[in-house]
């Protein structure tokens, strides 16, 4: 049966449109069971009723004119059960009901499986036959199987449009949904330009050539034309971005350099392989090597050496890509954006981006934070192929893409879009003013930096600190560990620059979907195993290293805080203790006059939760990791855009767990702060106000909307508001109530854009 389903699937995805592939399955599964009928009735979202939209037994005039609701018949008891129904003679079961047009009177056995598609069923799939007899297992499995792929095969029909006219009035659906992850926050309403890559390096075949000057000079000219086009994207984007930020394309020009890939492909081509079949060897190896890795960080980088080696290509064949037409509010949809595709669209175009492949941690992304553009990663089920010139909304802030968007839901976006952007407008004048509520209680408001870049963007924003500086970026940027001498001028120049706030450095964060191209980490689970403080302290030579340039860069400006992540124990605790005690000694001997900074402990997997005080006493802050104690508390992959919606900050055991490592910090005099998605929240954080957080740590961007939000409110209101949510069972019946009571007191502004709508 595999190679039958296989077989099934290939024919399927190659259909023109959705009545083609409706007719394929219906022939073909019905040749391979051997049954004498096989039919397909799709819900018509219009009249809630299922129709029959194709057969191969029945009377194929009954087609679009047989319809049953989901109390009706035995399609409708599939629908509302949601599971397979294998019955030996159907007309004996009391939901039996008899068509005439369709002529099924003949058959008695029957098998009927229900297309879901994201927990939305779609419709169900039958099979029939004469013969009184009991599906067998096999039968029955297959089916299933058949239905999941229908599901996707009709969602992708959607989506497209080429749904519509099947439905019995002509209509069909008009919006259909996509789940992928958040890359950038904000909305966007627009039309999508699929971006193909330029050239196909996998179909390049090997050839022998005799001129190898020749070839030689024609991959020379090649790299100084991609040189050109990298260094244009980088000028034509400085009034965007960053210096610092625009140094991702500086990856590429390392790339093209003669000691990186571009001397691997001289040397092949010095063998007598023609350029372009030299391209494809050197720039394979790179990526498979760089896939079969299953590192987050890593994938990210063979999409770099991709994206170049097609470009490369494109010059090579001198076939330049045909010259695209940006429409006004562009959203950019590609399998696998890179930052030169951004560069390209023309200013003032382009509004959003979809991106098919990569995650939060793709270059792309990070750009796209820094320049304000929504958008969306790893939108896995999206036929983004398909999408050109259709109208989208997408959601950055949720990963959610909406295609074909009717007039309703976009006039409701495009007034939110307008809101969120007169609102951060009015969010300026907040710079200077306190962060209190209304009765005087003070919580500081601090920043998560990585770049240089967030420096800048966290002083105008007022920060007063940083919660949480990530050292590993600076590593994830260099193609080595960076010395001691490298690391105390990268930190020193943080804490210069926010001095005297206080800069709370977490030492060396890798693993999970962090890693560094030059120290891969295999694993099978990376999340559950070896990263953060497991790492460094398996690597001490790498932590004293570390921990001896953030002490020695802290002299003279005493504003430096140590912070320890993913601590599991007592016991790892200890051990990074005694290797900062050293490292502080061995700075002091060597004559550097520093005193010990405060030492602090991440609060980020469940472990941790339930020893908190034991860890308290042990150290002179407590942090929380929201993002990552979510992940762990709830067992979602965050970047995992199939679990997406089960991902939510404010599922009750979250907010017991908070609330918890605040009594126990507190109990032990430990003052305890929070970073990450939950406290740039605006909402949320008047839950973690009232809890007793001491601080909040978040991206720069939200900081002024989580202050204005504060300054509304008073402190007893928001403990109330607190004590409601907690006897609540469910986040989505938390969010409503948060959504309620802000809208009450007239402080819906900030409510986030897709709860609105």
């Amino acid at each position: 049966m595999l190679g039958t389903l296989r077989k099934i699937v290939q024919e399927v995805n190659a259909a023109p449109d959705l009545k083609a592939a409706l007719g394929i399955i219906v022939l073909r599964v019905k040749e391979a069971m051997g049954s004498q009928v096989c039919s397909v009735y799709l819900l018509d979202p219009e009249s809630g009723r299922f129709v029959l939209m194709a057969t191969e037994g029945l009377n194929k005039r009954a087609i679009g004119k047989v319809s049953m609701a989901p109390d009706e018949g035995l399609v409708g008891l599939v629908s509302t059960r949601e599971e397979p129904l294998n019955l030996e003679h159907a007309s004996e079961h009391p939901r039996y009901r008899y068509f005439a047009e369709t002529g099924e009177e003949r058959y008695a056995s029957f098998l009927g499986a229900p297309i879901i598609h994201h927990r939305r069923v779609m419709g169900v799939l039958v099979i029939q036959q004469k013969e009184r007899r009991q599906f067998d297992e096999g039968e029955e499995a297959f089916l299933v199987t058949m239905s999941a792929q229908l599901a996707g095969v009709i969602a992708h029909a959607e989506a497209t449009g080429s749904i519509r006219g099947l439905g019995r009035e002509g209509k069909g659906i008009q919006e259909t949904r996509f789940l992928g992850i958040a890359g950038a926050p904000g909305a966007a309403i627009g039309t999508a330009l699929v971006v193909l890559p330029p050239a196909d390096l996998d179909v390049v075949p090997d050839k022998s050539v005799e001129n190898i000057e020749a070839e030689l000079a024609l991959f020379e000219a090649a790299l100084e034309a991609v040189r050109a086009d990298m260094r244009a994207l980088s000028k034509r984007l400085a009034g965007q971005m960053r210096k610092e930020e625009r140094a991702l394309f500086d990856v590429y020009l390392m790339m093209l350099d003669e000691s990186a890939l571009a001397g691997e492909v001289v040397k092949v081509i010095r063998t007598g392989q023609w350029a372009q079949g030299a391209l494809r060897r050197v720039v394979s190896g790179h990526v498979r090597r760089f896939e079969l890795m299953d590192d987050a960080y890593l994938r990210e980088r063979a999409s770099d050496v991709r994206d170049i080696g097609r470009r490369l290509l494109g010059y090579l064949q001198q076939a330049h890509q045909q010259a695209l037409t940006y429409p006004d509010n562009t959203i950019l949809v590609s399998e696998e954006l890179t930052p030169a595709m951004l560069g390209e669209v023309p200013d003032g175009k382009l509004v959003g981006m979809v991106s098919v492949l990569g995650s939060s941690n793709s270059h792309v992304a990070i750009l796209a934070r820094a320049m304000g553009i929504p958008t969306v990663m790893g939108a896995v089920d999206l036929p983004y192929s398909k999408l050109d010139g259709i109208g989208l909304i997408i959601d950055g802030s949720r990963g959610e893409i909406i295609t074909n968007p009717g007039k309703v839901l976009c006039e409701k976006y495009a007034v939110v879009i307008e809101q969120d952007r007169e609102l951060s407008r009015g969010l300026d004048v907040l710079r200077e003013l306190p962060c209190e509520t209304t009765d005087g209680l003070r919580i500081p408001l601090w920043v998560n930096t990585g770049l240089l870049a967030d420096v800048v963007r966290a002083q105008e924003r007022g920060a007063e600190g940083v919660g949480l500086y990530r050292t590993e970026v600076p590593f994830m940027i260099k193609e080595r560990f960076p010395s001691e001498k490298e690391q105390l001028a990268i930190y020193r120049e943080q804490l210069q620059a926010f001095h005297p706030l206080p800069v709370t450095m977490r030492s060396l964060d890798i693993g999970g979907d962090k890693s560094l191209p030059y120290f891969p980490i295999q694993e099978e689970n990376p999340f559950l195993g070896w990263r953060g403080i497991r790492v460094t302290l398996d690597h001490p030579e790498i932590f004293l290293l570390q921990t001896r340039a953030m002490l020695k860069s802290s002299e003279g400006l005493n504003n430096l805080r140590i912070l320890l992540p993913m601590i599991s124990g007592t016991r790892e605790l200890e051990e990074a203790l005694h290797l900062i005690q050293r490292a502080w000694n061995e700075v002091r001997d060597e004559g550097t006059d520093v005193r010990m900074p405060p030492v602090g402990v991440m609060i980020e997997v469940p472990a941790a939760v339930y020893q908190t005080r034991e860890l308290a006493r042990m150290v002179d802050f407590i942090s929380v990791g929201s993002n990552d104690l979510t992940q762990y508390l709830l067992a979602v992959d965050r970047n995992n855009p199939r679990v997406a919606d089960l991902y939510d900050y404010l599922h009750p055991a979250v907010l017991e767990a908070l609330l918890r490592v605040v009594t126990d910090a507190h109990a032990e005099g430990r003052p305890v702060s929070i970073c990450g998605e939950m406290a740039g929240d605006p909402a949320a954080a008047l839950l973690l106000l009232a809890m007793g957080f001491d601080s909040l740590s978040m991206n720069a961007t939200n900081l002024p909307r989580v202050k204005w939000m504060v300054r509304q409110i008073s402190s007893q209101v928001a403990r109330e508001l607190l004590d409601k949510v907690m006897q609540l069972e469910s986040p989505q019946a938390i969010r409503s109530t948060l959504q309620e009571t802000l809208r009450s007191l007239g402080l819906d502004r900030l409510i986030n854009p897709s709860a609105a709508v």
